[in-house]
């Protein structure tokens, strides 16, 4: 009964120093899952790092609640996208001193887009005004937002600074060689006319020279009869061979478009966690599926 007595103490205590420890690490919040992944890898477990929206729910346009805002304000980083990503932030009251917009060194490379109003699940109608925001699908920009967050981490001594140097030494480097990859395995694509199912990937177009057309479908949905009749007409007017799908929709809306001549890649954008691997591994996925389905659809 003692010894049991004695591992219960010994328990409460390891529980408590882990608790504190926990309390100690610095509380960061990123506003979509790319820049969750960059500030996890900088920080290497230094850092408790949150990405708050639920699943299913496009980190664009959620809604916070009190109980979200209230972990946000006791953040001690705040990573923001910029280029209008995530209309709750000018909402929401955020010590300046802790907010990072990880895109600010790169404004004058932001893709201008024109107004789109529709809706998204029960969140009722949005608009996409101004500004394409999904910077981070060019590589090179992913680096300068990466480059911010290191930045932000040493001013406020949130972590040793000869670490996250070398880790964003090792982050520069894996996106760079992704982007290496993507350049050449991406230069057939080029003049392949493509559609994407929402307006995502204006960066990753323009960073490699391709031609994607966008649409305004849910993600994931299977699209009405109208959405098809629309595919099919811009299909035809643009000569499409490429479907981009922004996530794995049922098997019968790839059908549909298989029945228009159209090959589907999925290619996650990475504003919400992906379905496979990291954020750098789907990259690279969905580059290799495009180059696929470019093949396939010469034959």
């Amino acid at each position: 009964m003692r010894f049991l007595r004695v591992v219960f103490v010994f328990a409460a205590v390891a529980l408590s120093v882990s608790a504190a420890l926990a309390q100690d690490r610095p509380r960061v919040v990123a506003v979509n899952q790319a820049l969750h992944y960059f500030a996890a890898r900088l920080f290497d477990g230094e850092a408790e790092v949150l990405f708050l929206v639920p699943d299913g729910v496009d980190p664009s346009f959620w809604r916070p609640s009190i109980a979200d805002i209230t972990i946000v304000q006791s953040a001690d980083l705040v990573l923001l996208n910029g280029a209008g990503f995530a209309a709750w932030v000018d909402r929401v009251s955020l010590s300046r001193s802790r907010v990072v917009n990880t895109s600010a060194a790169v404004e004058e490379q932001f893709i201008v887009t024109r107004s789109i109003t529709h809706s998204h699940g029960d969140g009722g109608e949005h608009s996409h005004e101004g500004l394409a925001s999904y910077v981070w699908l060019d590589p090179t920009l992913a680096v300068a937002q990466a480059e911010a967050i290191a930045s932000a981490i040493i001013s406020r001594n949130l972590a040793a600074s000869t670490d996250v140097e070398a880790r964003l030494a090792a982050l520069t480097s894996a996106l760079m060689e992704v982007d290496t990859r993507a350049r050449g395995s991406l230069m057939g694509l080029q003049g392949v006319a493509m559609i994407a199912t929402h307006p995502r990937y204006q960066y990753f177009a323009r960073r490699y020279g391709l031609s994607v057309s966008s649409l305004e479908w849910e993600a994931g949905a299977s699209p009405t009869e109208d959405q098809l009749a629309e595919l099919e007409q811009l299909t035809g007017e643009l000569g499409a061979r490429i479907l981009i799908w922004e996530a794995q929709p049922p098997g019968k809306a790839i059908e549909a478009a298989e029945a228009l001549g159209l090959q589907s890649v999925i290619f996650e954008p990475w504003a919400s966690e992906g379905a496979h691997g990291t954020f750098l591994q789907s990259f690279e996925s969905a580059v290799s599926d495009l180059s696929e389905a470019a093949a396939l659809s010469s034959n």
